[in-house]
C-alpha cells in the first residue's frame, strides 16, 4: 500500500490495523478474468482481499495465462442443459449453476430458477434460497 518502500511489513500490518484495514491472504487455486475477447488464467496467483471501512478490493498477483473467451469452459452436455432446460433462462452458464446447487444444498433445477429469478446474481440466489 503506498509503495511502502522499505518499510518494515509489521509496522505496515499495524499501521493498517489502525486506520480499521482489514487484510488477508486467500488461498486461491486460479483467478479468471475475463474481458470480451479474452481470458486472462492465474494459476497459483498470490491472492490478498483488503477490507476497508465494508469495501472489499481484491489485489491479484502472477503471471496470467491468455486464452481465447470460452476456450477453458467446458462445452457440450453441460452448457446445452443450462441453455435448454430453463426455457428463456439466457444462457445462465453451468457453472454458476452448479455453485448455486452445491452452496445452498438445492437440485440445480432449483438452483437455476433461483438464479433466472435473480438476473443470474449468484450471491442474490442462494441467500434466496438459504
Amino acid at each position: 500500500m503506498f509503495g511502502g518502500g522499505g518499510m518494515n511489513p509489521r509496522k505496515m500490518k499495524q499501521m493498517m490495523e489502525q486506520m480499521g484495514i482489514d487484510v488477508t491472504e486467500l488461498d486461491a487455486e486460479e483467478v479468471v478474468i475475463k474481458t470480451a475477447d479474452e481470458e486472462l488464467v492465474f494459476s497459483g496467483a498470490q491472492v490478498t482481499r483488503m477490507d476497508a471501512q465494508g469495501q472489499e478490493t481484491y489485489q491479484v498477483v502472477g503471471e496470467p495465462e491468455t486464452r481465447e473467451r470460452g476456450a477453458g469452459e467446458s462445452a457440450g452436455a453441460d452448457a446445452e442443459a443450462i441453455d435448454d432446460g430453463g426455457g428463456g433462462d439466457e444462457g445462465i452458464p453451468a457453472d454458476d449453476v452448479e455453485l448455486v446447487a452445491e452452496r445452498a444444498g438445492v437440485s440445480t433445477d432449483a438452483a437455476r430458477e433461483a438464479l433466472d429469478a435473480n438476473d443470474g446474481d449468484l450471491a442474490a440466489a442462494i441467500a434466496n434460497l438459504e
